[in-house]
């Protein structure tokens, strides 16, 4: 029993469970940026090369000419895509890019809580004493 009982307090330790969360919610932005990148910003490249979907974009190795990337694969031709590589490459710059931003502006509210005025400083422990030791003068005179 105590390995399992070991074993539940690692797992219910803030580190664990932060670490979880944060795991979780990356998937969900890499999804949500992946969408970015694929249904947003792609079609547009794919614009200006032409109206040409860039996962499509392949070599055949074999030397052999087929229409589409689905006609090569359906007759098992050794295929190089390189629009893959291409796509994956534009997901991690826009994803870089995003983080960036987001990096940044977090940065930007912490430099302005350094920067916001300090309150005011009350006297000095020596002022006090000061004050104090003139009020017992005043008071002995």
């Amino acid at each position: 029993m105590g390995f399992f009982k070991d074993f539940k307090s690692f797992l219910m330790k803030g580190d664990i469970i932060a670490l979880a969360t944060a795991v979780i919610i990356g998937g969900a932005f890499n999804k949500i940026v992946g969408s970015l990148a694929q249904d947003i910003i792609m079609p547009f490249i794919g614009l200006f090369m032409g109206g040409q979907n860039v996962n499509n974009m392949f070599i055949a190795l074999d030397g052999s000419n087929h229409e589409t990337l689905a006609a090569a694969k359906a007759a098992d031709a050794a295929i190089m895509t390189y629009g893959n590589f291409l796509q994956t490459i534009i997901n991690f710059i826009v994803i870089g890019f995003v983080i960036f931003m987001i990096l940044r502006s977090y940065e930007k509210t912490k430099k302005k809580e350094k920067e916001a005025p300090a309150a005011p400083k009350g006297p000095t422990q020596e002022e006090i004493l000061l004050e104090i030791r003139d009020e017992l003068k005043k008071q002995n005179s």
